[in-house]
């Protein structure tokens, strides 16, 4: 999330189990930065996780394997480019992931929310903790249009946006009347 060019979706080639880590994750970390609420479709890059004591027959297209909890690539070495590929989740319905880090200020990790299962896209965002201490807002309250559906609206700047987390990450990273100032709810 590092680029504005991740049109790149990863998912998961085999069943990745509830609570595992992936990561550390690389570089400085900006999830959601460049989040919107629209998902234009991309090229894909699948992940391979497969387990050393039960190891599946793989294509070459990307392979990984856990290593004494680590994952891995086929050469022993980190395989960690791909985590950086790893879409924001724009709502929890669609959420396979959350970054997660054992201390305020450490290293991040994606935990896996449930068993994702192969095929399935890979999107991530903040878990509640990681979220107060980067200054992301933990809640957003919807409103509805004319039409009835749902809309966030910044209470800032009053954009709209379709998806809670495409306005929290607006909140922190763009609306320029915000800067500085804590996220408010609705009823302030």
């Amino acid at each position: 999330q590092t680029s504005r060019a991740p049109a790149i979706s990863v998912s998961a080639e085999s069943c990745i189990p509830a609570g595992l880590r992936l990561g550390p994750v690389p570089g400085i970390f900006k999830l959601g930065k460049y989040l919107s609420d629209r998902r234009e479709p991309g090229p894909k890059k699948k992940v391979y996780i497969f387990f050393l004591l039960r190891s599946l027959p793989v294509p070459p297209v990307f392979q990984v394997r856990m290593v004494r909890g680590e994952l891995v690539d086929e050469a022993g070495s980190s395989a960690l480019e791909w985590i950086g590929l790893i879409r924001a989740a724009r709502n929890s319905q669609e959420q396979t992931l959350e970054a997660v880090a054992d201390l305020p200020g450490g290293q991040i990790f994606y935990r896996a929310l449930r068993d994702v299962q192969p095929g399935e896209e890979l999107t991530v965002w903040y878990s509640n903790p990681l979220a107060q201490w980067f200054d992301i807002p933990v809640t957003a309250t919807p409103t509805h249009d004319e039409k009835g559906e749902e809309r966030y609206i910044c209470w800032y700047c009053w954009r709209t946006f379709k998806y809670p987390n495409s306005l929290k990450a607006h909140v922190h990273f763009h609306c320029a009347l915000s800067h500085g100032r804590p996220f408010l709810h609705h009823d302030h």
